[in-house]
Formats: structure tokens, sequence, C-alpha cells
């Protein structure tokens, strides 16, 4: 590879690793290991470059900001969710956007075909479902089958098959990114066909005040398990200039850390659906605030707060290549 095509490929992430500061000593590690690679590959193509003697100095800096900064266990607990989490969400912002289009693409065809297919609900959520949830409505208590269970039994067992599809989704992400697609589309499908279904019967803007008290948070963690599950898959197929074992270690490493920060957003998921959903008659205020602080959670913590902490860090350091 040619010198100036070599510095072209890599010269933003040299950039974002001299300008972004972090006091993470895993981060630190993996992008000094990174770095190291890419001075090896410059010391045998390019011995005498200035690309090598650059790496070299951002080598020996990364090198020392590794043991100016170490951290013990409590002081590493906090820098994950405060720098390292938000700093990943910001770094794979691109595979969160393509979850979230592949998710509400296959929400839109749920309710397409449920709209044109009398059947599609039944297909999609079970007879038993579907001829359970019309006696509720015949009852007057279309959202029962939030009641029917004890809280905390209930809580458990969703936190138990969330988590469980959640892991899932993201592991699936070893089959060149085709298999978090495939549950991204499967989990869309049957949301659009499911609100579809409330809609159809008058009941859409209850099924909103009430489903999603619990759903904000549901449908963003599977989002973000499916972007995790794609992060994986992308250093299989574009390994760039790491071998391709090297680069699917470090894909799966990250993907890894954000399926990790995901899990207490399910565990809050689920103790809402455990206890909080089933009060289908709670005031339309206090319904509104959960969804809404739900909903600017995410938003914060996903895109937002990474955002602002990017550039802040960028701000710091003015240094360029």
């Amino acid at each position: 590879m040619r010198e100036a095509l070599f510095v072209k490929q890599n010269s933003e992430k040299w950039k974002a690793y001299e300008q972004m500061q972090s006091s993470v000593p895993d981060e630190l590690a993996d992008r000094f290991i990174d770095i190291t690679n890419d001075l090896a590959y410059a010391k045998t193509f390019y011995p005498k470059s200035k690309t090598t003697a650059y790496l070299n100095g951002l080598a020996s800096v990364l090198h020392q900001s590794i043991y100016k900064n170490k951290k013990e266990e409590s002081a590493r607990f906090i820098t994950f969710w405060k720098y390292e989490l938000p700093g990943l969400f910001y770094t794979y912002r691109r595979q969160l956007l393509y979850a979230l289009l592949f998710f509400l693409i296959s929400a839109a065809i749920g309710v397409l075909s449920a709209k044109y297919e009398d059947s599609f609900v039944s297909v999609v959520m079970g007879d038993s479902y579907v001829n359970m949830t019309n006696e509720n409505i015949a009852k007057g208590d279309p959202f029962g089958v939030y009641k029917q269970e004890n809280p905390l039994s209930m809580f458990l067992r969703i936190a138990a098959n969330n988590s469980f599809v959640a892991i899932l989704t993201f592991v699936s992400g070893i089959f060149l990114s085709i298999g978090p697609v495939v549950y991204l589309m499967r989990n869309g499908i049957m949301l659009g066909s499911f609100e579809y279904y409330f809609f159809s019967k008058g009941l859409g803007l209850e099924s909103v005040l009430v489903i999603w008290i619990h759903g904000t948070l549901e449908i963003s963690a599977i989002i973000i398990a499916g972007a995790a599950g794609l992060i994986m898959g992308h250093g299989l197929l574009f390994p760039r200039t790491y071998t391709r074992i090297q680069a699917f270690k470090k894909s799966a490493k990250d993907g890894s850390k954000i399926l990790l920060g995901i899990l207490p957003i399910i565990l809050l998921a689920a103790f809402f659906e455990g206890f909080i959903t089933r009060h289908t008659k709670m005031p339309l205020f206090l319904s509104i605030s959960i969804l809404g602080a739900s909903l600017i959670f995410v938003i914060w913590y996903v895109l937002l707060y990474p955002a602002k902490l990017t550039n802040l860090n960028r701000n710091q350091n003015t240094n360029t290549i």
C-alpha cells in the first residue's frame, strides 16, 4: 500500500486518538495496541518517513497515558458509564443509525401487512394472544394481560427473557451482521403489527400511553443490542489495516461493552412492565411523564451527551497531524 493511501485511510483515527483524551485504562490500552500495529506496518514499509516518526511519537504518548491514568475499580465503574460507554455510542453512531433504520422500516412493514392482511396479526402474535386480547377488550380492560401475573415474578421473567433476546441479537452478529438485522426486522414487524391491531380497535392512543411506559426503554435496548451485533459483524467484514481476527476481537469487545451497558435499561424496562404498566388507569400526566422521561433519557445518553463529550475532548486538544 502506498504511504499516501495508508495515511488517508487512518488519519482520522490517528487524529481522534490524539485529540480525544481518556482516563479509561482499557480504552487507552486498545488505542495503544491499535497505534503500535500501525507503527509496525509503517516501520516495515516506510521506515524513514514522517508518518513513522509521527506514529512513534503518538505511541509514546499513549504508553505514558496508560501509566498516568490507572484507576481503582470503583473509579473504573464510574468512568465506564460516564465516559467509555458514551464514547462507544459516538464512535459507532452509524451502526446505531443503521439499527434504528432497520427497525423502523420493519415496523412499517408490520403496519402495512396487518392493514392489508387480516390474519397477519394472528400469525405474528399467535391466535391465543389475539383471542385473549379480544376478550379483554370486550370486558373493557384491553390491557389486562399486564395484570395477570404477580409483579415480582413478571419482572423477573421479562428481565430474563429480554436479556436473553438482547444477548442473542448481539451474538448473532458473528454471522457477518446478518443475524442482528434478522432480529431487528422480526421485532420491528411484531411491534408494527401489534400497534396497528390496537389502532384498528380504536385503542391507539391508549396503547401508547400504557404499553410505551415500558416499551420506550425496552425497544431502545433492542435497537442498541442490534447495533452491538452490527459492530461485531463490522469487524469481520471490514478489518481495514488489521488482520480479520484482530478486527473481530476489537469489534466484539466494543460490542460486548455496549451490551453490558444496556442491561440496566433492560432491567428498568422490565421493572416498569412488571410493577407500573399494570396500572392502566393511572393519571394521564403520570403516564406521559414516565414515557417522556424515558425517551429524553435515551436521546440524551445515547446521542446528545456522547456528542457533547466528544466535542469537549476535542476542544481540550487542538493538535493536528
